[in-house]
């Protein structure tokens, strides 16, 4: 039988409640999440139904990343399970499927995807998932939160993070936030997590606008970041459709890529050089012409395209699909 084990430091550990007695798996569902992320008392919202569960968790240095997903369910952390099973932590959680209700001792708040919802893990609550779930979390303790900067959230926070853009109302450093979140933790999660990148942004968001110019650069070159993968495929892509984006000038925003080593153009290169690697190599793609792909990754030209990529690459985008067929071989 499958046990839950506590999340290994470095590594993506993996749990599932699929495959386990249904009597037991509340229990072992109970038992993982308080060694792996948070102690919570579980209950299906139908009598005849079996819990149906899987997270993954990765534990960093100073962070912890998770993504769940479960069939309709509540679950309770109570005043009891906080005394006895105490995080010292901040909780974000983001809603990418299925709507949710959140009931606090300030109230209740009803969630949809594409909200983040912040709170501190050990006051009581009780969440609700009546059509299911699918979310990513991030576990910030208390220490590593005060130091950088942030006050303990007096009551919880709902911010918008599936927005296209802050005009909309959403926050692109939240929306880069779970990106790279879901990067490390979600179902084609290579368990690589750049953690000062991921607390730059959890600072941005919480913390803002008291962020320091250091943490802030760094945040602002992941929603940059984020945005150009997002957008590599439009042609008209620009320095001032990304500040805008992001909630910067064009000026700041040159100064953080210049932080970083890189400009906008340089930026946009790489990436979409990288997409256009990709699809030389694939097999889905080998019907289709240099050009077609060229113009897929956002070149205006096949001219631009053998350019820009032999100076990223050193080899002509022809070259490349050459090589990878001769590899394949």
């Amino acid at each position: 039988m499958s046990r839950a084990t506590p999340a290994s430091r470095g590594a993506v550990d993996r749990f599932s409640t699929r495959g386990l007695p249904a009597a037991r798996r509340i229990e072992l569902w109970e038992e993982h999440n308080a060694d792996a992320l948070v102690a919570l008392q579980c209950r299906m919202l139908e009598d005849d139904s079996a819990l149906e569960a899987s997270e993954a968790n990765l534990q960093l240095d100073r962070l912890h990343l998770a993504h769940v997903e479960a069939n309709p369910h509540a679950v309770e952390r109570t005043a009891r399970t906080v005394r006895t099973r105490p995080t010292e932590s901040v909780a974000l959680y983001f809603t990418l499927r299925g709507e949710a209700f959140f009931h606090h001792d300030d109230g209740v708040r009803r969630l949809r995807p594409g909200q983040l919802l912040v709170c501190d893990a050990d006051r009581p609550f009780l969440r609700g998932f009546s059509q299911g779930l699918e979310e990513l979390a991030v576990k910030v303790p208390y220490d590593v939160f005060r130091s950088a900067g942030g006050t303990m959230p007096r009551t919880a926070q709902v911010i918008e993070f599936g927005a296209p853009s802050p005009a909309a109302g959403g926050s692109a450093h939240a929306a880069a936030l779970a990106e790279l979140v879901a990067r490390a933790v979600g179902p084609d999660g290579d368990g690589a997590a750049d953690e000062a990148a991921v607390l730059d942004l959890v600072t941005a968001v919480l913390v803002r606008p008291e962020v320091s110019g250091a943490q802030a650069a760094g945040a602002h070159f992941a929603a940059a970041e984020r945005y150009v993968r997002q957008w590599l495929r439009d042609p008209t892509m620009s320095a001032r459709r990304i500040a805008d984006a992001i909630g910067l000038s064009e000026r700041q925003l040159s100064r953080v890529l210049a932080e970083h080593g890189t400009s906008v153009p340089r930026l946009v290169a790489r990436r979409r050089v990288e997409m256009a690697s990709r699809m030389l190599r694939m097999p889905s793609y080998a019907e289709q012409t240099v050009e077609a792909i060229g113009r897929r990754c956002g070149f205006s030209s096949a001219a631009q395209f053998s350019r820009v990529f032999r100076e990223q690459a050193g080899m002509s985008p022809s070259e490349a699909r050459r090589y990878a067929l001769a590899t394949r071989r």
